[in-house]
C-alpha cells in the first residue's frame, strides 16, 4: 500500500529506542497509523506520544518477541484498532561481543531465540494476515553483519546470515501473490544504543567501529522500501564497499575484515563481562543515538579512506596473484 495513498498501518518491532524509534518518527511525520512494541513499556509508551504528537495515531504493545503468544497478541491489538496490517517491520535485536569459546551457552542461545526466532514470530503473523487480505510488506533488519561477518559477535553474526536466508525463502515462497513484498536491510554500523546495551564477554570495553552512520538514515530506507520495495538494501558506504570486496578477496578479506573490525570494535580498556539487555531491558533512557558520532567517526568522512582501502584490498589480491602465477610458471 503506498504511503501517497491511504496512510499505511505499520508495525515496529524494537521501537523503544534506536533505529526502531527512529522509524517510527518517520512514518509519524507522514502521518501513518502505528503499532510499536519493545519490551521497555515506559519508554514504548513514551515513543508512541511522541509520534502522536508528530501527526500519527500510534499505539504502544510492550512485547517480548521471544514469546510468539505475546507476538501473536500483537498482531491481533493491531487488527481490533486498525482491521490491518500493511508493513511489519522486523526490528528488535540484541547482540553479544567475545571470543566464541568464552560466550555463556544460554547467552549465545538467547541471541538467536530474539534475533531469528523473534523474525520468525512476527513474519509468522504478519504473513497470515499479508495472504489473507492480498497485500503486505515485511521489511526484516538483518545488519551488513549479515554478509560479511566480524569476529567476536558469532552469535550475532550467525543470526543476521540466518535472516537473509529467512528473507530469501519467503520471497519465493509468495512468487504466486506479487501485492505481498519481503524486504531485507543491512545496515553498516549505526549510532544507536545497542554498543551500551549489547551482552559482552570480550574483557574489552566495546565501541562502534567507524565509520558510523545515523539511524534516520535508516529509518528513511524503510520508509522508501514500503513505495518501493527491494530484495536487498544495504546501507552505509563501509557495507557498500564491503560487500563488493568480500567475494573478490576470498580468504585474504577474511583476514582483513577480522583485524579491521576486531580493532575498532574493542577497546585497549577493560570491561567486566556483563549480559546487557539480553535476559532484561537496560532501563537507561537512551533514546534514538549512542553519541558514537564524533570527530572522524562520523559516517561522512571516510568515503576517500574506504575508497583507499579498497584500492589496497585490490592492489594487495593482484600481488598476491601475480606472485601465485609466478611460483606456477617456475614449478
Amino acid at each position: 500500500m503506498s504511503m501517497r495513498n491511504i496512510p499505511p498501518v505499520i508495525v515496529i518491532t524494537g521501537a523503544s529506542s534506536g533505529i526502531g524509534r527512529a522509524t517510527a518518527y518517520a512514518f509519524a511525520k507522514r502521518g501513518a497509523s502505528l503499532v510499536l512494541a519493545a519490551r521497555r513499556a515506559r519508554m514504548l509508551h513514551e515513543t508512541a506520544q511522541e509520534c502522536a504528537e508528530l501527526g500519527a495515531t500510534a499505539m504502544a504493545v510492550p512485547t517480548d518477541v521471544t514469546d510468539e503468544r505475546q507476538v501473536q497478541a500483537l498482531g491481533r491489538r493491531a487488527m481490533e484498532r486498525f482491521g490491518r496490517i500493511d508493513v511489519w517491520f522486523n526490528n528488535a535485536g540484541v547482540g553479544i561481543f567475545g571470543r566464541f569459546e568464552d560466550l555463556p551457552s544460554d547467552a549465545w542461545r538467547r541471541v538467536i531465540e530474539t534475533n531469528v526466532f523473534g523474525y520468525m514470530h512476527g513474519a509468522k503473523v504478519a504473513m497470515r494476515q499479508f495472504r489473507a487480505q492480498g497485500h503486505g510488506t515485511l521489511i526484516q533488519n538483518a545488519s551488513i553483519v549479515g554478509r560479511i561477518a566480524k569476529p567476536d559477535s558469532s552469535a550475532y553474526a550467525t543470526s543476521k546470515f540466518a535472516i537473509r536466508g529467512f528473507s530469501e525463502a519467503l520471497r519465493q515462497e509468495v512468487l504466486d501473490q506479487p501485492a505481498i513484498q519481503v524486504c531485507t536491510i543491512l545496515p553498516s554500523v549505526i549510532d544507536t544504543p545497542f554498543f551500551e546495551h549489547a551482552a559482552n564477554f570480550s574483557h574489552h570495553r566495546v565501541r562502534a567501529a567507524p565509520p558510523v552512520y545515523t539511524p534516520e538514515k535508516v529509518a528513511d530506507t524503510v520508509v522508501e522500501l514500503v513505495d518501493h520495495p527491494q530484495a536487498e538494501v544495504v546501507i552505509g558506504g563501509f557495507g557498500k564497499v564491503g560487500s563488493f570486496l568480500k567475494p573478490l578477496l576470498g580468504p585474504f578479506g577474511t583476514r582483513i575484515n577480522g583485524r579491521l573490525l576486531n580493532a575498532g570494535f574493542l577497546a585497549n580498556e577493560p570491561s567486566p563481562p556483563t549480559s546487557g539487555n539480553l535476559f532484561a531491558p537496560m532501563e537507561d533512557g537512551r533514546r534514538v543515538r549512542g553519541g558514537w558520532r564524533h570527530g572522524p567517526n562520523n559516517g561522512g568522512v571516510p568515503t576517500v579512506a574506504l575508497l583507499g582501502l579498497a584500492a589496497l584490498s585490490m592492489g594487495l589480491l593482484a600481488w598476491q596473484r601475480s606472485r601465485a602465477d609466478d611460483r606456477s610458471r617456475y614449478a
